[in-house]
C-alpha cells in the first residue's frame, strides 16, 4: 500500500486553496494525501543552525523547518515567495501550469484619480512601487501588509487611499476580486508571478516521482528562465525587479526590469530565443541590465538596506563611492563649507617673488578675482598633487610641491629664494606652515582669500569611522559630535588634529580622497 503523501501549507486562505488544489490532483492520479497546515516553528528543533541549511524565505521558512524534521512529505507554496536557492536537501519537486500572471489594480469609486496629479496607492511590495512611481511619479505610495483578505479590508476601511495593488491570481483563486479591478498590464510582474510550486526531500524519491506528475512543462521553463534572472541579478524581495517568460511558436519572449526604489531610474531587457536554444537567456539578460548601470543600482539598493558604517566630511563623487569594498556602508555631506573673498588689487600690483598655495579653494579665489595674465608669481610652492594640477591649469607652473604643509615649510626654510612669501590661506588655520617660517626668519604675508564655516552635522551612532581631509573638517565634527570613533585622515597635519579627540588616527600614504578610502578598506578586509 502506498503510503499517504502529507501535503505542509500555510494556514491562510489562499495558501489552502493551492494546497486543496494539489491535494486533489494527486489524489485524481490515485495517491492518498493528507493537508497538514502548519502554523508556528517554535516547536521544531533541528540538529543545525537554520543558516547552514540556507533556509531564508520569509514565507517558506515554517514549511522548509517541518519537511527537514519529517513532519510534511511535501510543501505548497506561490513560487514567487520562493527564494531563488532551495535549503540543503530540498528540491523543486513540480510546477503546477500558470495562472494569471499580472498585478491588479482594485480602486474606490472610478479610476479617474489615475489621470489626477495627487493620489494614495497601497501595496506592500517594492517592484510595484517603483514601477508605480515610475508611472505615475507625483502619486503617494502607501505601505499594504497582510493576507489578501485583510489587505482588501484595510483598503475598504481607509477612506483616502484611491487603490491598492494585488497579484490576479491571488484575488482570482480564492473567488474574491471585486468588480472595481483592472489589470496592470503594463507591469511586468514578479519572476514566477501566478504559478504554484511544490517542494519535497531530495531523498524522497516515491514523492517525487508522484510530484513529476504534476509537473507542467511549459510552465516550469519559463519559471525557470525569470528566477534565474532574479539570482544573476542578486535579488529578492528587497529589489525592485521584474520578470515574465512566456512561449509562443516554438519562441521563447522575456522581458525584464530594474528599477530604483523611488522609480526614478529604470532598466529594461527583452529578448526572443528558440525555444531549446534559450539555455543562456536568463544570463544574457541578467548582463545586459547590470553592464548598463544595473550593478551601480543594486549596490545602492542593497546598502538603503544596511546601517552606515562610515561617514566622510567631504561629499563622496558616485566613482569614488564605489571604491569601497561590500562590507562599507558609506554616507558623505561637507562639513566644511566655502565663501571665496575679494582679493584687493594692491597686493598684485607688483610681482610677487614667492606665492605659497595649500588648497584648491585658494586657487579658485585667486582665478575668479583675476586672470592667469593678472597673476604674476615668479615662484608658486604648493601641497598636494590636485592643487598642483590646478596651479599649472589655471595660472602657472608650480616651482615646487609636497604632501603636506609642514613638509612645505621645511622645504622652504632650506631652498627658499629671499626671506618673504605670501601666503593666500582661509580666515580658519591650522597648520603649522606659517610658525615654521616665523621661526626661520622668513616674514610671511598672509593673504585672506577664502573664508571657511563650520557646516557639519550629527552622524548615527552605527558610524565606526569617520574620514577627514583638513584639521578644520575634524574641528566641525567634533562641535557636533561627542563618542571615539576611528579617524581616517588625509595627511599628517589633519591628523594632529584628530589626535586631540581620538585614540585611533590612521593617515592615508598619500593626501588624496582614493588613498583615504583604500584606508578604511583596509580595516574592513
Amino acid at each position: 500500500m502506498s503510503k499517504t503523501i502529507r501535503i505542509g501549507t500555510r494556514d491562510s486562505e489562499l495558501a489552502l486553496w493551492q494546497a486543496n488544489i494539489v491535494k486533489q490532483q494527486l489524489e485524481n492520479l490515485g495517491h492518498k494525501t493528507e493537508l497538514v497546515p502548519v502554523k508556528s516553528t517554535g516547536d521544531l528543533v533541528l540538529d543545525k543552525p537554520l543558516y547552514e541549511l540556507g533556509i531564508t524565505g520569509i514565507f517558506t521558512r515554517t514549511l522548509d523547518i517541518a519537511m527537514l524534521n519529517h513532519d510534511i512529505d511535501i510543501a505548497v507554496h506561490s513560487l514567487k515567495d520562493v527564494p531563488t536557492v532551495l535549503p540543503k536537501g530540498i528540491v523543486q519537486a513540480a510546477v503546477l501550469k500558470r495562472g494569471n500572471v499580472n498585478d491588479t489594480l482594485v480602486f474606490k469609486n472610478n479610476e479617474e484619480f489615475l489621470g489626477a496629479k495627487n493620489a494614495i496607492v497601497a501595496t506592500g511590495s517594492l517592484r510595484r512601487k517603483a514601477q508605480w512611481l515610475n508611472r505615475f511619479p507625483t502619486h503617494t505610495i502607501v505601505d499594504l501588509r497582510g493576507n489578501v483578505n485583510s489587505r482588501l479590508q484595510k483598503l475598504d476601511d481607509n477612506e483616502d487611499w484611491n487603490g491598492a495593488i494585488f497579484a490576479a491570481a491571488g484575488i482570482g483563486r480564492i473567488g474574491i476580486r471585486p468588480e472595481n479591478a483592472v489589470n496592470l498590464d503594463w507591469m511586468v510582474p514578479a519572476p514566477a508571478q501566478g504559478a504554484i510550486m511544490i517542494t519535497a526531500l531530495e531523498e524522497d524519491e516515491f514523492v517525487r516521482s508522484a510530484c513529476a506528475e504534476l509537473n507542467h512543462k511549459e510552465t516550469e521553463i519559463c519559471t525557470t528562465i525569470e528566477r534565474e534572472f532574479l539570482n544573476k541579478l542578486e535579488g529578492g524581495c528587497t529589489a525592485p525587479i521584474g520578470a515574465l517568460a512566456n512561449i509562443k511558436d516554438e519562441e521563447v519572449h522575456f522581458k525584464g526590469v530594474l528599477l530604483s526604489e523611488n522609480g526614478t531610474k529604470r532598466i529594461d531587457v527583452t529578448r526572443v530565443e528558440k525555444l531549446g536554444k534559450h539555455e543562456n537567456m536568463a544570463q544574457f539578460c541578467a548582463d545586459f541590465i547590470i553592464e548598463r548601470g544595473g550593478k551601480r543600482l543594486m549596490d545602492t539598493i542593497k546598502q538603503s538596506n544596511k546601517k552606515t558604517n562610515i561617514y566622510s566630511t567631504k561629499s563622496l563623487s558616485e566613482d569614488q563611492r564605489l571604491l569601497f569594498n561590500e562590507k562599507v556602508v558609506s554616507d558623505s555631506s561637507d562639513f566644511i563649507k566655502i565663501s571665496l573673498n575679494r582679493i584687493r588689487p594692491q597686493i598684485l600690483r607688483s610681482e610677487i617673488q614667492n606665492v605659497i598655495i595649500t588648497s584648491k579653494n585658494a586657487v579658485e579665489s585667486l582665478t575668479t578675482n583675476y586672470s592667469a595674465l593678472e597673476l604674476q608669481f615668479k615662484n608658486i610652492y604648493c601641497v598636494g598633487r590636485r592643487t598642483k594640477r590646478l596651479i599649472e591649469k589655471k595660472i602657472g607652473k608650480v616651482t615646487h610641491a609636497e604632501n603636506n604643509a609642514e613638509s612645505l615649510a621645511n622645504y622652504l626654510v632650506e631652498f627658499i629664494e629671499g626671506t618673504e612669501v605670501t601666503y593666500f590661506c582661509s580666515d580658519l588655520r591650522l597648520d603649522v606652515l606659517p610658525t615654521i617660517l616665523a621661526e626661520n626668519h622668513i616674514n610671511v604675508n598672509e593673504v585672506e582669500a577664502y573664508q571657511t564655516k563650520f557646516d557639519g552635522l550629527k552622524i548615527d551612532e552605527s558610524v565606526e569611522g569617520v574620514m577627514f581631509y583638513s584639521p578644520s573638517t575634524v574641528e566641525s565634527f567634533v562641535q557636533k559630535n561627542k563618542g571615539e570613533v576611528i579617524a581616517f585622515c588625509i595627511g599628517e597635519a589633519t591628523a594632529k588634529e584628530a589626535r586631540k579627540h581620538f585614540d585611533d588616527v590612521r593617515v592615508a600614504k598619500v593626501p588624496t580622497v582614493e588613498s583615504v578610502i583604500e584606508l578604511v578598506n583596509e580595516h574592513y578586509v
